[in-house]
């Protein structure tokens, strides 16, 4: 077991002595492990060299001030705020809104401050419906692309400014749109710099050296999660608590990121593990989980190398997914992630529990029942001999959120690091690319 506050970490029942002939040897482990010795000491030189800015995200606190005050001046008289981007520009700053409570089932509405809206997936009835339906004169929008060449972005940001001139907002379109992107370079075409910054728009910059699905820790992520009312310096605080023990040069075995990406990628090259399931037991999580899977399918699926990504809810996704995941194909490693939700949640009336045939539900809240669903999942797997891994995180806050990206973000990049590839570029993603504007011009 690995411990790093503020969340636990459990990787017994991914090992052979514990789930039988699907669990990875406590030797090939202990090969794996010592192999990240590597890729640690990759991290601590980029570190200490400024080579990598991601790693040197949790200490900032110099951009803190101007991402608070930018999300209050565009929050102020706000109904509503409008996130432009796709892919790692968008999803970084859901993971961390949710945890505000946008986008909770049931609830989201009916958060504190301006309706959050995050336009990630162009669909044109959605673009079109949100346009017709947003108070256009209460409504801010953010426009993110790191490359400035992102077509969805860059349409998205075009049908916006079409609309507000038409509603006759053309002259206020400086106080209305803000966008984030690399600075300008020699040589170098940036479409959503020069589209915004022909109309008076202000631009953020990215960094260009952090990728969009690695951005979440910087104004890319932070703006939306301060827009949403949380603290950009306490996220950062959890980022640097899992970073802590790698700059510090621990064993490998004192390293949560380490553990993950051993038991990750020798389960996937000894026992043929090549699907990898994260399931959270928490609404506030959905979107982190969706984050995960787009941060660790675009690093590593290289050169025929990589695991793939899925993604489960729970309890919901016990009622599709779990029966597959239980008697399909033996070819997957699941990670459970549960909260403290016991003893939380309404109370269950023993009378109305007894009509409803369940009688032990009588004095227990819904907490209780969520709490042991998700014991009883990891469980189930480790005795059906499916190597599973827990996270326990006890308060679901930004602390905690921090910590949980970068741990992962650590654990891709320790991944990619024992199979061999680049987790910085997207070969195949920017072919599509390519290729998409090319039938666009040709009609």
């Amino acid at each position: 077991m690995t411990t790093s506050s503020p969340f636990v970490q459990c990787i017994d029942a991914c090992l052979e002595n514990r789930i039988g002939p699907d669990g990875l040897t406590v030797a090939a482990y202990q090969r794996m492990l010592e192999a990240t010795r590597a890729g640690l000491k990759t991290l601590r030189d980029a570190h200490d060299s400024r080579r990598l800015p991601l790693l040197r995200l949790p200490a900032r606190t110099d951009d803190v001030a101007a991402i608070r005050d930018t999300a209050q001046r565009l929050s102020a008289g706000a109904t509503d705020v409008v996130f432009l981007g796709t892919g790692g520009s968008s999803l970084g700053g859901q993971t961390l809104a949710q945890i505000g409570g946008w986008n909770v089932p049931g609830v989201g509405p009916f958060r504190t401050g301006p309706r959050l809206h995050f336009m990630d997936n162009l669909d044109p009835a959605s673009m079109q419906g949100l346009l017709d339906h947003l108070p256009l004169t209460t409504t801010r929008f953010i426009a993110i692309s790191k490359s400035g060449g992102t077509g969805e972005t860059l349409m998205q940001a075009i049908a916006v400014i079409s609309a507000l001139r038409a509603a006759g907002h053309g002259k206020t379109l400086p106080q209305r749109l803000l966008g984030i992107s690399e600075p300008a370079a020699a040589g170098k075409g940036n479409g959503l710099r020069e589209l915004l910054a022909a109309n008076g728009v202000t631009l953020l910059d990215h960094d260009p050296q952090v990728g969009g699905r690695y951005s979440g820790l910087t104004n890319v992520g932070l703006l939306a999660a301060a827009v949403a009312g949380l603290d950009p310096l306490a996220i950062r605080a959890g980022a640097a608590e899992a970073l802590a023990p790698v700059l510090a040069g621990a064993a490998p075995e004192a390293i949560s990121a380490a553990v993950g990406a051993a038991v990750s990628i020798g389960l996937a090259q000894d026992r043929a593990k090549t699907s990898t399931v994260l399931m959270a037991y928490c609404d506030r999580l959905e979107r982190f989980t969706a984050w995960y899977l787009q941060l660790w399918a675009e690093s590593l699926g290289k050169e025929g190398k990589g695991t793939t990504p899925l993604r489960a809810l729970g309890p919901v996704d016990q009622h599709s997914q779990l029966q597959l995941f239980l008697a399909g194909p033996r070819d997957k490693l699941f990670t459970v992630v549960t909260t403290n939700v016991k003893g939380t949640g309404p109370l269950m009336d023993a009378e109305l529990a007894a009509l409803a045939r369940q009688p032990d539900f009588a004095g227990k809240r819904i907490g209780d029942l969520v709490a042991a669903q998700g014991r009883a999942t990891a469980d189930t797997f480790a005795k059906n001999g499916l190597p599973v891994r827990t996270i326990h995180v006890p308060t679901i806050d930004e602390r905690a959120i921090g910590a949980l990206m970068m741990h992962f973000f650590l654990e891709t990049i320790l991944a990619a690091h024992l199979l061999g590839v680049d987790p910085f570029d997207q070969p195949a993603v920017e072919e599509g690319k390519v290729l998409a504007k090319q039938y666009m011009a040709q009609g």
